[in-house]
């Protein structure tokens, strides 16, 4: 079996669901109760904090794995975007890497919902668009001549020499 990089094979890597988003007033069971009807659960990673404050209590997002990958990609298909406790859950395949970022999982949400679509489409377009921007951003700056130095004013070089101005300020 093909190894992928975090160490799991690419079947488990494929029938593993990150989920998150959840309300803090979710419990372990709840998770499990959630993802139940679409197939048999083998693991389910319940994330708390470990220390300060907040230690023991949940870190809003939870791991869920499943037997198969198909079971995996029907969970995923019915459970991402539902509305839990008022919020909408976030669920992907936890080998996509490119959605780790929450404001990005929570853009996808967004456009999915305003475009009745998947989303994918409109999270490519927001990435070449930002890309687009910064590029053009770092143009304007060098074409006026941005540097990282300040320039010398004439009270600095005096300054520097050790000499007065004589005029007063």
């Amino acid at each position: 079996m093909a190894m992928d990089p975090n160490g799991l094979d690419s079947e488990k890597s494929a029938s593993r669901l990150y989920v998150g988003n959840l309300d803090f007033r979710i419990s372990e069971s709840d998770v499990i109760k959630m993802f139940s009807p679409y197939g048999k659960i083998i693991a389910e990673d319940f994330l708390l904090h470990t220390r300060g404050p907040k230690r023991g209590e949940p870190r809003g997002y939870a791991f869920v794995q499943y037997t198969t990958k198909e079971e995996a990609q029907l969970a995923k298909e019915k459970m991402n975007g539902k509305l839990v406790r008022g919020r909408p859950v976030v669920v992907h395949l936890a080998s996509e890497k490119g959605f780790l970022d929450s404001g990005t999982s929570q853009r996808v949400l967004k456009n999915k919902k305003l475009a009745g679509g998947s989303g994918n489409n409109s999270t490519q377009i927001d990435r070449a668009a930002k890309i687009s921007a910064i590029k053009n951003k770092l143009k304007s700056l060098e074409n006026e001549g941005c540097s990282t130095k300040r320039p010398r004013l004439k009270t600095d070089a005096l300054e520097s020499t050790g000499k007065q101005s004589d005029k007063k300020l």
